[in-house]
């Protein structure tokens, strides 16, 4: 399990009425790490416990097994999975079409390495060009839900624009804390979205230090990663798309590159959710995470053992999505790692570039650093024999290569 049982439930009162749940199971909040409880459709960030400030999970009361078949008629797109989704209202959904991006089957890049059952889900095809898509849809609907006006972020490219697109259609004040380094293509997006943005001498971790300065006195909502509870929500959906689009059956091997971490996260709570709504077994892939040799807290976590990683002093990598110090649900993704038996390694800023480019030249797909991380560590993972031919593998592509133009050589 990602979180353990619910200790007890903190009530607040509900500044304005919430209307009928649309088709929606969505029953309350839980601490992913002390358990504590929490009143849903109430404005949180982390766990409000002292000693604990960890991030907050969406709970369901599923009444009954639901029948996969309702998903037959839906719209392929991310609301799909509705009753499992915390937006209690339709018309709060902010939507760009983003979600049920394809699954493909790259076998030319699988004979590389005499696999026939290798696919790429390509999340780059998102309206915004990253699965970063997906979290910020549901965040900002949820915050519309609530009332909010202004959200902030920090981050490192893709989040920010994504956040600054779903304000803009949502008539939300947005406000972005990138690092001054980051590829000028995702400032410029998150200016002509309308978000006011500030350039920080720093990582993203230093972006995030001013947010949190700032945030009371500004009136911001905080959506950075894991530090509220619906961006994880939106991530999620990727692992009931890749459930369904492989006739619910998990494959046995996902690679997945991770620097915050939450769709990894998201992921391992849709396998739990999904076995719940009786829609698959009991059976679970092996997540691979991969992370830049000149970024990886988890990595190091994993190998010591550890609970928590430790921040990177001097990160550096040019996948910017990889360049993430400490997350703040480490605890999380090693969490995750662990229970499916998997692991956790790193590639080379050489080898993830090479990876785009044989990705581009395989398969067509022009695939962001992130992604061209995941086929390097499959051919790492194939010369160890820690992955079999026959096995059903699924490398994440978490974002286009078209925005990295300024990194490729």
């Amino acid at each position: 399990m990602l979180y353990p049982s619910p200790k007890r439930t903190e009530i607040y009162s509900l500044p304005y009425p919430i209307e009928s749940p649309d088709m929606n199971y969505f029953a309350r909040l839980v601490c992913t790490y002390c358990g504590a409880t929490y009143a849903k459709n109430e404005i949180h960030n982390v766990c409000r416990q002292q000693h604990c400030r960890l991030p907050l999970f969406a709970l369901y009361d599923i009444p009954h097994q639901l029948s996969r078949n309702v998903l037959t008629s839906r719209p392929k797109n991310m609301w799909r999975y509705r009753e499992m989704l915390p937006i209690e209202g339709d018309k709060n959904i902010v939507s760009l079409g983003e979600g049920f991006t394809p699954l493909i089957h790259a076998n030319r890049l699988g004979m590389k390495l005499g696999m026939s059952r290798l696919s790429i889900k390509d999340e780059s095809v998102n309206p915004t060009g990253s699965f970063k898509a997906r979290g910020l849809a549901m965040a900002i609907s949820k915050a519309k839900e609530l009332g909010v006006t202004k959200c902030a972020i920090p981050t490192a490219g893709n989040a920010g624009g994504a956040m600054s697109a779903y304000c803009a259609k949502a008539g939300i004040e947005a406000y972005v804390f990138m690092p001054a380094d980051t590829p000028e293509v995702f400032k410029r997006k998150c200016e002509y979205f309308g978000a006011h943005v500030t350039l920080v001498n720093g990582l993203i971790t230093d972006c995030g230090k001013i947010l949190q300065e700032r945030k009371n006195t500004e009136g911001w909502f905080d959506v950075s990663t894991l530090k509220e509870p619906y961006r994880v929500e939106g991530k999620k959906t990727m692992g009931y798309e890749i459930a369904e689009q492989m006739n619910w059956e998990l494959p046995d091997v996902i690679v997945y590159p991770t620097g915050g971490g939450t769709g990894l996260i998201g992921m391992w709570k849709a396998f739990e959710e999904m076995e719940q709504l009786g829609w698959i077994t009991s059976r679970r892939p092996r997540m691979i995470s991969v992370q830049a040799e000149g970024c990886a807290p988890i990595v190091k976590a994993f190998e010591q053992g550890k609970e928590f990683s430790e921040h990177v002093e001097h990160a550096h990598t040019v996948a910017s999505g990889l360049r993430v110090p400490k997350a703040i649900g480490d605890f999380l993704i090693l969490r995750v790692i662990r229970e499916s038996h998997g692991l956790a390694m790193t590639v080379t800023d050489d080898e993830l570039m090479d990876g785009v480019k044989e990705i581009a030249q395989s398969e067509g797909i022009f695939a962001a650093p992130e992604g061209g991380a995941t086929w390097a560590a499959l051919k790492k993972l194939h010369e160890r024999k820690l992955v079999m031919p026959d096995e059903r593998i699924v490398l994440c592509n978490t974002g286009s290569g078209y925005k990295y133009i300024e990194a490729i050589k």
